[in-house]
């Protein structure tokens, strides 16, 4: 058959993983002649053959691609024939103001961790790395994506290094940061006034102090970790120091899936999750009791498996099998980056600093994940995940979502992509809101973005809200103000790739509501061009506002007042043997007057008031505390709920607090109450899905909120939804809590454009 030139492109995340190579040894071993080129809009193939032959290949390109790859298309179209004699890797070429996917960094692969033992210029390089392997978002400046492009322009590389980047059948090329013992970045560590530039001293004192409790910063990926032994109580002690966290527990990288296996039960998805090219970290359920300290009070321990060739190099020298391992920042700061900022920062603190002279250009935490049942959930999007963009049926084109406050994130909508920034922390202070806005600018530079409209929450002292009304001004675009659920439920639905209207239930700590009160216990049948509230968790008052989130028997009291009075101050609950009656009745002043005592229906403080009355914890000492310890506390054998009374509209809690009370005074054990709250609201939510189903005629239940991270509601909701015939959507590549808000906000964003309808009108 006569043969024809055909263009293949191929789009998708497929730059940065070896997809060129793997392109050439393809087309050469099927005998075709050619070349394959990167492009910002993609890779693109000519290949001569007959149409038969390109169906092949393509095929071939789709069966047996890299690991990391992801292809979403691969378009054919026949050209003016071109005579090849050979097949060729050209140049890359930046053409229009297209795009392709970045990939993002890449745990170290097995074929490399053999090399650190046998290749003679890389014994111990402990930046090794491949075309399969190895840092790529976290060094990329611009695209393509080329060495020039990256923070590795500094380092030229040797004629060893050189030779196998020219070899087509090298592994490592075309392998942007490849490198070795004889050209690349270095480790070092400085500890007083003593510092080390020799791998092997670098890992034999790193080694040493660590297993004698010293707290050391240590230069990851994306940005630097705090890291101590995880069974050596000093660097614990001085971790917790330093961060002032007395109770937030801290992740744990153990040297392998089998030691792993000695502390926490891991089934087959989570020790795929854990061995994933991504490896983030998973919360897992434990065995046992870990080392006081890292999870006190939790059920589960955020482990992850080494991801860098140092990791690997420095668990050979330590005698223990686990290091905790957490973000080098001090709370609700953002991660550091640079050796100056540790070395200033960190100096009293820290008995160390153990870096490399690569720069590390956008910065990238260490990404959190959990199995829900038989889903693989992402609760917060960054190394390894970001910034792969979730694809859509939807125009999305110049929308900028802004995201809310806490577990802050902005979106970019590009063409049919929704393009999710890191994990930036909480928008509260300077500092994070100039990574914020400094990871706005970068994206947009990398991405080509230029908005045509911004989208924000409606809350007006967000951060991230007056950067959209800022840049909404400079631009000369529209802004829109989103309700903070509805963006949440429109984000379930993007992923899902749902239209029309849902039933949707979204329980989280608060959110502005559209009658000015803070909102967070919500069912709304819901599209993303509006909603109706058709039931919310009813008023309570919060006695002191904001105090009451980091005090929880505040929010238990007010519960307690609502039913009793000042009866409560008879209760036998453990609330009340916790505080003095003077202290009590200050905060009952303040519900009877109602100073300083604003309202909110939220699922969040629903949580708090019953492990405060419940004696579980009276103060917070990070967000979500309250909730996580009463899920870790509940005995899932207990089938018992308690009373919910729903009136015109209002979910009122106060039978079940009253019922609770009950159980408190008869010896009923916390494991139980724990349960019984539980249960109560999932058959809430199965009970008044069937109702809206009966009236409204909708099947399509979205989840959503910080409250959907429990992992025994919501596993007990899906399941039984499912039961009762209900399509369910939980999202789990964009996060249930508020990072997934941006990624909402342009989804509504988009379609009130397309529409032409006033938002909420």
């Amino acid at each position: 058959m006569k043969l024809a030139t055909y263009r293949l492109l191929v789009s998708g995340l497929v730059q940065g993983i070896g997809f060129r190579p793997f392109i050439y040894r393809l087309a050469t071993k099927n005998q075709l002649v050619g070349r394959v080129e990167n492009r910002n809009d993609g890779v693109v193939i000519l290949v001569n053959a007959t149409r038969e032959q390109v169906e092949v290949f393509r095929e071939q390109i789709l069966g047996t691609q890299p690991g990391a790859a992801s292809i979403q298309s691969i378009r054919i179209q026949q050209m003016p024939y071109t005579p090849f004699d050979t097949f060729l890797i050209s140049p890359s070429e930046n053409v229009s103001g297209r795009i392709t996917e970045i990939s993002p960094d890449i745990a170290v692969c097995e074929a490399c961790l053999s090399d650190l033992d046998h290749q003679l210029h890389r014994i111990s390089y402990p930046l090794i790395n491949c075309t399969h392997c190895g840092p790529r978002f976290s060094i990329i400046r611009e695209l393509p994506y080329d060495r020039p492009h990256t923070t590795m322009s500094v380092f030229q590389m040797c004629d060893l290094c050189r030779s196998e980047y020219e070899q087509v059948q090298d592994r490592r090329f075309h392998a942007q940061p490849v490198a070795c013992n004889h050209c690349g970045p270095v480790y070092s560590i400085t500890s007083g006034d003593e510092k080390s530039s020799q791998i092997d001293q670098v890992l034999r004192k790193t080694a040493r102090l660590l297993s004698q409790g010293a707290l050391l910063a240590i230069k990851g990926t994306g940005g630097y970790h705090l890291v101590c032994d995880a069974f050596h109580s000093g660097g614990i002690q001085k971790l917790r120091h330093m961060k002032k966290r007395d109770g937030k527990p801290f992740a744990v990288m153990f040297h392998s899936l089998e030691e792993a296996r000695e502390w926490v039960w891991i089934n087959d998805l989570e020790e795929e999750l854990l061995s994933s090219w991504q490896r983030p970290i998973v919360l897992l359920n434990r065995k046992r009791e870990f080392t006081p300290g890292v999870a006190d009070g939790l059920s589960t321990l955020g482990v992850m498996l080494p991801y860098m060739p140092f990791h690997h190099l420095l668990f050979k020298e330590l005698d223990h099998p686990a290091l905790v391992m957490t973000s080098g920042n001090f709370s609700e700061e953002p991660l550091l980056i640079s050796d100056a900022s540790v070395h200033n920062q960190f100096e009293d603190f820290v008995d160390g600093v153990v870096s490399y002279n690569r720069e590390i250009y956008n910065r990238v935490d260490d990404s959190v994940t959990a199995v829900m049942g038989d889903l693989p959930m992402v609760l917060r999007r960054a190394r390894g995940y970001t910034p792969t963009p979730l694809r859509t049926r939807f125009d999305l084109e110049g929308i900028l979502g802004t995201g809310a406050e806490l577990s802050a994130s902005f979106c970019l909508g590009r063409e049919t992509m929704a393009i999710m920034s890191q994990y930036t922390g909480d928008l509260k202070n300077l500092e994070t809101y100039e990574f914020y806005r400094e990871s706005y600018e970068r994206f947009s530079h990398l991405f080509r973005f230029t908005p045509r409209m911004v989208v924000s929450d409606l809350h007006p002292d967000y951060l991230s809200t007056r950067f959209a009304s800022e840049l909404a001004a400079e631009k000369q675009i529209p802004h829109l103000r989103v309700q903070h659920h509805h963006a949440h439920l429109a984000s379930g639905m993007l992923q899902a790739g749902l239209e029309g209207e849902v039933i949707g239930f979204c329980f989280d700590g608060t959110g502005l509501g559209l009658d000015g009160i803070a909102w967070g216990g919500e069912v709304l049948k819901s599209s993303y061009l509006g909603f109706e509230r058709l039931y919310h968790f009813d008023y309570i008052p919060l006695p002191g506002g904001d105090r009451a989130i980091k005090e929880p028997w505040r929010t238990g009291l007010s519960y307690l007042y609502q039913i009793y009075g000042t009866d409560l101050l008879h209760l036998r609950t453990p609330l009340n043997k916790a505080f003095t009656d003077e202290e009590l009745r200050q905060i009952i002043s303040l519900l009877e007057k109602g100073i300083n005592s604003p309202l909110v229906s939220s699922a969040g403080r629903l949580f708090d008031a019953v492990a405060a009355i419940s004696g579980l914890i009276y103060r917070s000492t990070f967000q979500a505390e309250a909730p996580m310890k009463l899920e870790a506390a509940l005995d899932p054998t207990e089938d018992g709920t308690y009373p919910i009374e729903i009136k015109e509209g209002r979910i009122s809690f106060l039978p079940l607090m009253r019922q609770l009370v009950e159980d408190l005074h008869h010896g009923i054990s916390l494991a139980r109450v724990s349960a019984r709250f539980h249960l109560s609201l999932v058959n809430l939510i199965v009970d008044l899905a069937a109702e809206i189903r009966a009236s409204q005629g909708l099947e399509k239940v979205v989840l959503s909120g910080g409250t959907f991270q429990n992992r025994f509601l919501t596993k007990k909701v899906v399941r039984k939804l499912d039961i009762e015939g209900f399509q369910v959507y939980l999202p789990d590549h964009i996060p249930v809590n508020d990072q997934g808000i941006a990624a909402g906000q342009v989804a509504i964003g988009a379609h009130q454009i397309n529409s032409g309808l006033a938002l909420y009108a």
